[in-house]
């Protein structure tokens, strides 16, 4: 009999030592943007010269202050890059850890493999409410396609879209529609109440799935398809930076345009090359910034009002950046800073100090290890990236090292390697570029052949070509047309 009631003591205290480790894991919130200019956001234009914070013209800005809130409380990176600049390739780095090419999905338009383990699948199986609200851009050409078959370890994707970037969705009895801005414009009052701005829809889904599983551990991954093109803020966003003046960046001046790197120029299938400033389409893209951050808001305050701050890891960040005209570019797809160089904010009240600054060079290849190793989560996936977790959780407010990373074109037409100052681009159609972003943060000086930077050049390059055969870089691979390094 004692032995019975020894045994059912143990039970119970078992039983509530399992319930508490389960609530004390972390949840997770990922809120993922698409082809985002990191100098929008007010917390990194603070760390920045006045130069480089306003190159659309002193004062242009948007104020953040529910991203920079995460800043301000957590950590801020500012040397963490796109494994490639692109959407897919980007993406499918950001969930597995690895570099694209061994993902299934090197370039836009094709399938993650279901060979290769996310890190939504290790927290699905350590009991974890997995969820994916929004733009995925991993499941072929599709747009506005929803019911995915391949979940890749979101058990709720019903809210994950193929892609496509259309301003709105009429809500129907058959679903949803995506309609431009056109068609919203000519909308009957009583139809234009059943519109709703894309942002709007997916921040709303995420916060029921929120509301529904508050009570257990949770991931949720809110990927916004803005605001990448067509450069479309909803009211009343579209008219709330108006009154600006915004101005060329002076990396579009002609005279640079002539030493511009062919890594830099837009090649024969590359529409992204922009002559003409249009300072209208920039105001549009701050008010999409601003209603992002906006839903931002929503979702911690809804943290807050549930008591799951400090428990609840947030993290903001984008696929890629967009140029908006710097060195006469729009969008993507180049090595520098402005297409290649993301936002990546963390808030982790229980484990990362507030007011952190990383300079650390990283890439998303690194986010799976590292977001995991926050996490607790144990698992031996031979992952591209390292677990930086100790990184974000030493008492160090200032994090800093010479650590060397690469990220690349798909398909291996360039490659860059880069550490928290420095920036190798070595490419097939001219000899290599290494840019001092402390000398000369507009990025239009080659120091490569300067005997002062012979060391670090020498350096850069060794290392880079060292991670490029580990990794199995398909650039480098490729006989026909090899990199030029002299």
């Amino acid at each position: 009999m004692k032995r019975q009631i020894t045994l059912m003591v143990l039970a119970v205290l078992y039983s509530f030592t399992i319930l508490g480790q389960g609530r004390k894991k972390p949840n997770l919130i990922i809120v993922h943007t698409d082809e985002h200019n990191f100098r929008t956001l007010s917390c990194y234009q603070k760390l920045l010269a006045e130069d480089q914070a306003f190159v659309w013209g002193k004062g242009n800005n948007v104020n953040t202050t529910n991203i920079d809130k995460l800043a301000e409380e957590g950590a801020i990176c500012t040397s963490y890059y796109a494994s490639s600049p692109v959407c897919t390739p980007s993406r499918a780095s950001l969930v597995t850890g690895l570099y694209p090419q061994a993902t299934g999905a090197p370039k836009n338009g094709l399938h993650l493999s279901e060979n290769v383990t996310t890190f939504a699948q290790v927290l699905e199986e350590q009991g974890y409410a997995t969820s994916y609200v929004g733009k995925w851009h991993l499941a072929g050409h599709d747009k506005y396609k929803f019911n995915i078959a391949y979940k890749a370890g979101f058990s709720d994707n019903r809210f994950m879209m193929t892609g496509g970037h259309t301003p709105y969705f009429l809500q129907t009895a058959n679903g949803v529609k995506p309609i431009g801005e056109r068609e919203f414009e000519k909308l009957a009052d009583t139809d234009r109440k059943n519109a709703v701005h894309v942002t709007d829809y997916f921040t709303d889904k995420t916060l029921e799935i929120l509301e529904r599983d508050k009570d257990k551990p949770f991931c949720v991954m809110l990927s916004i398809p803005d605001p990448h093109t067509p450069d479309v803020a909803p009211a009343p966003y579209d008219k709330m930076y108006e009154a600006m003046n915004p101005t060329a960046p002076k990396t579009m001046s002609p005279a640079l345009a002539a030493k511009r790197p062919a890594w830099g120029k837009a090649t024969s299938d590359d529409k992204n090359e922009g002559n003409k400033f249009d300072g209208e389409a920039l105001k549009q893209y701050f008010g999409m910034v601003k209603k992002i951050d906006d839903s931002v808001g929503k979702i911690l305050d809804f943290l807050e009002v549930n008591g799951l701050t400090d428990n609840t890891i947030v993290v903001f960040t984008s696929d890629h950046g967009d140029m908006f005209f710097e060195h006469n570019r729009r969008n993507k797809g180049v090595p520098y800073e402005s297409s290649a160089r993301i936002p990546f904010v963390i808030r982790y009240p229980d484990k990362i100090p507030s007011g952190k600054v990383i300079e650390t060079a990283y890439t998303n290849v690194d986010f799976a290890p590292t977001i995991l190793g926050l996490m607790g989560a144990k698992n031996e996936i031979p992952f591209h990236g390292i677990n930086a977790a100790a990184d974000f959780t030493s008492k160090d407010k200032k994090v800093v090292s010479d650590r060397i990373t690469y990220y690349a074109k798909s398909g291996g037409w360039w490659v860059a390697a880069v550490d928290h100052r420095y920036k190798l681009v070595i490419d097939k159609k001219e000899g290599p570029w290494l840019l001092d972003l402390e000398k000369d943060p507009d990025e239009v000086i080659n120091f490569y052949h300067d005997k002062n930077y012979a060391a670090t050049a020498d350096k850069m390059q060794k290392e880079l070509f060292v991670q490029l055969e580990k990794f199995k870089e398909p650039g480098l691979a490729s006989s026909s047309k090899p990199f030029i390094v002299k």
